[in-house]
């Protein structure tokens, strides 16, 4: 199968300052991701902040190069092409950020900032771009008076339909959703949801879609990847993630998603401790500090992901800790 998009232990490190006589330490924001994405598909990436979902955003979004790997987007690798090249990817790959008050910019007019990706990339004249713009704002639920008014001028919800019809204006190939819903009201939530995936099936765009909300992601995701201190630990059909979770943290994420059915709520796993520090993260298993299933073999040996049953897992116990 030819997939839109695929990650080969992708990996983004950073040199940062630890003060004065301290030297340099390096972060390991992204330490080797693996994934595909496919066409008209979503992948939700979920974790804590500072588990490197951002980091991985920068990367797709050809915003900074990895420090290795490769990433190939329709088969040609990010990290080796040239400048043409580069410029011709980037418009198959666009992003949604998460606060749409501070996407836009507060001086121009709508309807001229979502004709700007068509008059830096096409040759269209204005009228052609004014007829797409309006085409498009008319997807997304804006009437055509909006195209003359300034972002100010609309609510929260209305101001992430303008940067979701910005996002879509090329026809990307790929959108990189970073919690595009979190500033959003609750009721407004599941308006922009629905906008997406009616997008996604109108222009079989694939998504990589980033939130720290499980209730969302079991809303829009095809596939789940959660990671932890920069690492894929577990990837899977939704599904299968959501019904059978195998790695440990996957389960006390899943447990902590909260549930107006009393049917649907699991019994709460507690977490103890705190996301490690990415300048100095544990031996062994980043997790096994906090893990309640820790053993000796967790404190020295990395575990890779493997296949088990219908997911891929980063747990050595993952066969006999099976629900």
């Amino acid at each position: 199968m030819n997939h839109v998009l695929e990650a080969r232990d992708l990996t983004r490190y950073y040199d940062v300052s630890q003060g004065f006589f301290k030297g340099n330490a390096t972060v390991k924001a992204l330490n080797g991701v693996s994934f595909t994405l496919d066409a008209g598909k979503t992948l939700a990436v979920v974790g804590e902040s500072g588990c490197g979902k951002s980091t991985l955003a920068r990367q797709l979004t050809l915003i900074e190069p990895p420090t290795s790997g490769a990433l190939l987007l329709e088969g040609t690798d990010a990290a080796k092409a040239g400048k043409s090249e580069l410029q011709a990817m980037r418009t198959k790959v666009q992003m949604v950020f998460q606060n749409p008050y501070a996407s836009l910019n507060p001086r121009q007019k709508i309807g001229d900032q979502l004709a700007e990706p068509l008059l830096i990339n096409t040759r269209m004249s204005a009228s052609e771009r004014k007829d797409a713009v309006l085409s498009m704002m008319q997807r997304v639920g804006l009437r055509p008076e909006h195209y003359f008014r300034y972002p100010h001028m609309f609510s929260g919800g209305q101001r992430q339909r303008i940067a979701i019809a910005r996002a879509m204006m090329l026809q990307p190939r790929i959108v990189v959703a970073d919690e595009p819903t979190s500033a959003l009201d609750v009721s407004i939530q599941a308006q922009v949801l629905n906008l997406f995936m009616d997008l996604q099936d109108e222009f079989n765009t694939a998504y990589l879609f980033i939130s720290h909300n499980l209730a969302v992601v079991e809303h829009v995701a095809d596939d789940v990847m959660v990671m932890y201190l920069g690492r894929a630990v577990e990837i899977g059909s939704k599904d299968t993630i959501y019904n059978r979770p195998l790695h440990p943290y996957t389960r006390a994420l899943l447990s902590a998603t909260p549930s107006i059915h009393p049917e649907n709520r699991a019994i709460k796993i507690k977490i103890e401790g705190e996301l490690p520090s990415p300048l100095n993260p544990p031996s062994g298993c980043a997790f096994h500090k906090r893990c309640p299933h820790a053993q000796e073999r967790c404190t020295r040996e990395e575990p890779q992901l493997r296949t088990v049953d219908a997911q891929r897992v980063a747990c050595h116990r993952a066969e006999e800790l099976r629900p």
